[in-house]
């Protein structure tokens, strides 16, 4: 004679046995899942720059350069598309589209693991500082000629 209590906590305990299970199968594919972006990421960002240090393409930026003399308007018109091509010729083969969409949506996706990798973040900040010049500051308040608003 079996326990109809004894045999209703088996089958819940099975239940939630196989709903933890689940759970758990979801997360760890999520974890991988994370883990070969992020590693998707490295590599590519890794053949990026690469491709940015090419004698070629070395040549081609440090000419853009001399065209814009650092005026940030003419770092975007000189200096942005041949970075831009660059980046092109590399992500292409990583599925991206060739165009300025396919840099876009790589850059996205770098700005999203950036907070969640030091390495990504280093990565992402050497390869914006290969094709943006230095910014320097204004300086802040009215010890600097200006006047600061009241209310």
């Amino acid at each position: 004679m079996k326990c109809k209590g004894c045999h209703s906590s088996i089958v819940l305990l099975r239940e939630k046995q196989a709903a933890f299970t689940k759970v758990y199968r979801l997360q760890l594919v999520g974890i991988l899942m994370w883990y070969n972006i992020f590693v998707f990421c490295l590599v590519v960002l890794a053949e990026v720059i690469k491709a940015f240090g090419s004698p070629e393409n070395a040549q081609r930026l440090e000419e853009a350069r001399d065209n814009a003399c650092n005026d940030m308007g003419k770092m975007l018109q000189f200096l942005l598309p041949v970075a831009t091509q660059i980046q092109q010729d590399v992500i292409k083969a990583y599925g991206f589209s060739n165009d300025g969409e396919g840099v876009l949506k790589f850059a996205r996706l770098i700005k999203s693991y950036e907070s969640q990798d030091p390495e990504i973040a280093s990565m992402s900040g050497k390869l914006k500082s290969i094709f943006l010049p230095p910014m320097t500051l204004p300086p802040h308040g009215a010890g600097a000629g200006g006047t600061v608003a009241t209310s």
